[in-house]
C-alpha cells in the first residue's frame, strides 16, 4: 500500500486506471542523455533473440517482441503471478516498487508474495511516486511487461528512445486475464504452464455452471459492495472506493453471482459516499485487507456501523491481492473464495 506525501493511504497504483492516478515523468534532457549512455553500456553483447513475434497489448498496441526473452522487466503485481505460475520467474529481472519512502517492494507486494515468489529489494524498479527510467535500464532487460502503471508517455520513453518493447497488460474483464496468459505463451512458448490456461477456463466455467444452477432454482443473486479502500469519515471528502462497469472487479462480482451496486455507475472506479451506500443497501459488503488495510480503517468509513449489511453480520474480509490483481491468483483464488462468501449454502 502506497502513501501519499500527506501520509494518507491511498489506493495500490496498480489497481485503479492510469485515469485516476496520473503520474507525470519529466526528464531532463542532460540526465535523459546520461541514462541513455549508460543503459547502451549495460545491454548485454551477444547474438539477437531468436526471432521476434507481433502481439497486440491491451491498449490495442501491436508490439513486435523477442521470442522466448530471458531478460524481463515485469511492472505489475498481476502479471508476476503470471509469469510466476507459467515457470518464468528465472526470467523476471525487475519489478515494481514504490519509492524508500513509501515501502519500496512492499509497498506494491504482500508479504505472502515477497516470500512465495522470491522477490527481493534487488529486482526493485520504482515507480512511484514517478518512473525511475535509470533503474529499469539498468536490468538491461529484453522486454517490459507493464499494466496501467506506467503511463503512455513512459510507455513511449522506453520504446523509442531506448529500444526496448514494451507490452501492457490490464485485462477489463475474468475472461481478459486468459487473453493475457494465451498472450504471454505465444511470447514465451517454451513456458512449461501449459496447463494454466485450461486451469483459468474451468475456474470461469465452475462459476458460470453455479450461478446457472442458482438462477434455475430461483435464487436471487445478493446486491454487493466490493471495496478495495475507504476515505475516512473525518476526510474532507469521505466514502467507499469500489468497482463500476467495464472493470475486473465488477466482472469478478459478477462471476461469483452478485450484483455490484455501482454496475450502473457513469465512472469505472467510483468513490460512493455513505449515503449513497446506505440507499443501495447491499445485501453483502466485501472489503479488501492487507498494505496497512484492516477492519479498524474500513470502520473509519462514513455510516460504516449503520449500514444493513454490517449489522446483520455480512460484512467479509478479503486479501487486497484477489480483488485488486487481475491475474490467475484472481480466478483460482479469489473466484472460489467470492463465491463461497456470497452463496455459502451452494
Amino acid at each position: 500500500m502506497a502513501l501519499n506525501p500527506s501520509g494518507t493511504p491511498s489506493p495500490r497504483r496498480h489497481m485503479i486506471p492510469a485515469a485516476l492516478v496520473a503520474v507525470a515523468v519529466l526528464i531532463a534532457a542532460g540526465a535523459a542523455i546520461a541514462t541513455t549512455a549508460a543503459y547502451f553500456e549495460l545491454r548485454p553483447s551477444g547474438p539477437p533473440a531468436p526471432g521476434t513475434v507481433a502481439v497486440t497489448d491491451d491498449l490495442g498496441r501491436t508490439v513486435n517482441v523477442p521470442v522466448d526473452p530471458s531478460r524481463v522487466v515485469v511492472l505489475s503485481p498481476n502479471i508476476v503471478d503470471s509469469m510466476v505460475r507459467l515457470g518464468l520467474r528465472e526470467r523476471v529481472v525487475g519489478v515494481d516498487c514504490e519509492s524508500a519512502a513509501f515501502g519500496g517492494l512492499t509497498g506494491d507486494y504482500s508479504p505472502a508474495q515477497i516470500t512465495s515468489w522470491n522477490l527481493t529489494s534487488a529486482l526493485c524498479v520504482q515507480v512511484g511516486p514517478t518512473l525511475s527510467v535509470e533503474d529499469l535500464l539498468n536490468k538491461t532487460p529484453q522486454l517490459v511487461l507493464t499494466s496501467t502503471i506506467v503511463s503512455l508517455s513512459d510507455i513511449e520513453e522506453i520504446s523509442s528512445t531506448y529500444g526496448i518493447p514494451v507490452v501492457t497488460l490490464a485485462p477489463a474483464t475474468l475472461g481478459g486475464i486468459v487473453v493475457d496468459v494465451e498472450l504471454l505463451r505465444t511470447i514465451f512458448p517454451s513456458a512449461p504452464g501449459a496447463e494454466l490456461v485450461g486451469e483459468l477456463q474451468r475456474s470461469i466455467a465452475n462459476a458460470s455452471a453455479l450461478s446457472s444452477a442458482l438462477a434455475a432454482n430461483g435464487t436471487a443473486f445478493p446486491t454487493v459492495l466490493l471495496v478495495y479502500y475507504v476515505t475516512p469519515a473525518a476526510s474532507p471528502s469521505p466514502g467507499y472506493w469500489t468497482f463500476g462497469p467495464g472493470t475486473f472487479g465488477e466482472s469478478l462480482v459478477e462471476a461469483a453471482g452478485g450484483v455490484g451496486i455501482a454496475a450502473n455507475s457513469t465512472v469505472a472506479y467510483p468513490e460512493l459516499s455513505g449515503a449513497q451506500v446506505l440507499a443501495a443497501d447491499p445485501q453483502v459488503l466485501l472489503y479488501g485487507t492487507g498494505f496497512g488495510l484492516d477492519l479498524s480503517t474500513y470502520q473509519g468509513a462514513p455510516d460504516w456501523g449503520n449500514l444493513p449489511a454490517v449489522t446483520a453480520g455480512h460484512d467479509y474480509p478479503i486479501d487486497s491481492t484477489l480483488i485488486t490483481e487481475a491475474g490467475p491468483t484472481m480466478l483460482l483464488e479469489g473466484l472460489p473464495q467470492l463465491t463461497a462468501l456470497l452463496h455459502p449454502g451452494a
